[in-house]
């Protein structure tokens, strides 16, 4: 008789290669194209991305090694949600939902329509600086895109700015979030490398600001170029000096955030956990000295931050779950074996998997790539 296979005998949250007790008939190679084309294809389903990797997750758990390996998924969940690093991203996501509604940004928006209106292209420039400091504030990408999307736009079009122009600029400026800390984005990556959050925090500082610049110096040679793209409307608000300088006072409350929560990080003061919890205070403040502080604000903001913080953790879970399968497949030794036995110059290795990162962006969200990849 032989000995029941026991799937838990590696490392907490491992699996044992996919040859031993798996499927019959079931190569290595076969069940990789079964999982990437199954994936694909619930993804073109319409199917969540955190359910379709759970689902196959659990699939092909059941195929290859039993029921009894299915305790692995639920201590890779418990290691997920109990995670310190992972709960600054709820408190990351609540102090974007409280600024959101604070009133901040529409003060910054009308201050740098009075700084730069008067400048061809100077709305779309603003709107580019403006999606910089929400990214040092909040750390997510639908931030900014939302709210520039309710006040930059209407008032770019309304100047007679070419439509593909705005909302490029709105699309290109938001994803500034990503690299700009404190980023949740950078949060995911930094846990599923196993690297610093802090350090990544800080070397996300000036790329982001050199692309940020880098939008900002297009849209300028662009208009350029082309006036007829970035109109100066004949009833733009001619503001004397006092009034754009009285018009700065609007910096104050973001500067002070942003030193608080990437001044406590760099500094060592704080972890970028409580960085988070420091973030939280200060928008509930800011919020407070602008009236906007209240039960339904809170209520509002408190729904927001667990919808988007639900979607990310889940994700993650459903993540987790699947790229522990494919590497108990084998699949990550696979693909080393496959790249490094390719007679390509290492450029061409590496502008396949920028074409890779471009297709997977077709289906999937940032999050998901970077868990997948």
């Amino acid at each position: 008789m032989g000995a029941r296979h026991r799937p838990c005998a590696g490392p907490r949250g491992s699996l044992p290669a996919a040859g031993a007790g798996g499927a019959p008939g079931m190569t290595s190679e076969f069940t990789l194209l079964i999982m990437f084309f199954g994936l694909v294809g619930l993804i073109l389903t319409g199917l969540p991305l955190a359910f379709a990797l759970g689902a196959l997750a659990m699939l092909f758990t059941l195929l290859l090694w039993g029921p009894n390996a299915l305790v692995i998924t639920v201590l890779q969940t418990f290691d997920t949600m109990t995670s310190e690093v992972l709960l600054a991203i709820p408190l990351y996501v609540f102090m974007a939902a409280l600024l959101q509604r604070s009133g901040i940004i529409e003060s910054l928006y009308r201050a740098m329509e009075l700084w730069f209106s008067r400048v061809s292209g100077g709305l779309a420039v603003g709107t580019v600086v403006i999606c910089t400091i929400m990214a040092a504030m909040t750390g997510i990408v639908g931030a900014a895109v939302a709210a520039m999307g309710i006040l930059a736009l209407p008032s770019m079009l309304k100047r007679g700015y070419d439509e593909k122009l705005a909302l490029g600029t709105i699309c290109a400026g938001g994803t500034l979030g990503i690299l700009i800390p404190p980023s949740v984005i950078t949060i995911v990556y930094a846990v599923t490398a196993q690297i610093s959050v802090g350090q990544m925090f800080i070397g996300g500082v000036v790329p982001g600001l050199l692309l940020a610049s880098l939008y900002i110096g297009y849209i300028v040679l662009r208009t350029l170029i082309s006036p007829k793209l970035a109109p100066i409307g004949e009833d733009v608000e001619h503001a004397t000096w006092r009034v754009r300088v009285r018009a700065l006072s609007a910096l104050v409350l973001p500067t002070l955030i942003i030193v608080g929560v990437l001044g406590s990080i760099y500094f060592g003061v704080a972890t970028p956990t409580e960085a988070a919890a420091v973030g939280v205070f200060g928008s509930m403040v800011s919020a407070a000295l602008e009236r906007r502080l209240d039960a339904d604000m809170l209520a509002r903001s408190v729904w927001d931050a667990a919808r988007v913080s639900a979607m990310i953790l889940w994700i993650t879970i459903g993540a987790k779950a699947f790229v522990a399968i494919f590497t108990g497949t084998g699949g990550a030794d696979f693909l080393l074996g496959f790249i490094e036995g390719l007679d390509a110059n290492r450029y061409v290795v590496l502008g396949a998997m920028m074409l890779v990162l471009v297709f997977l962006g077709m289906f999937l969200d940032e999050i998901g790539i970077i868990l997948l990849c």
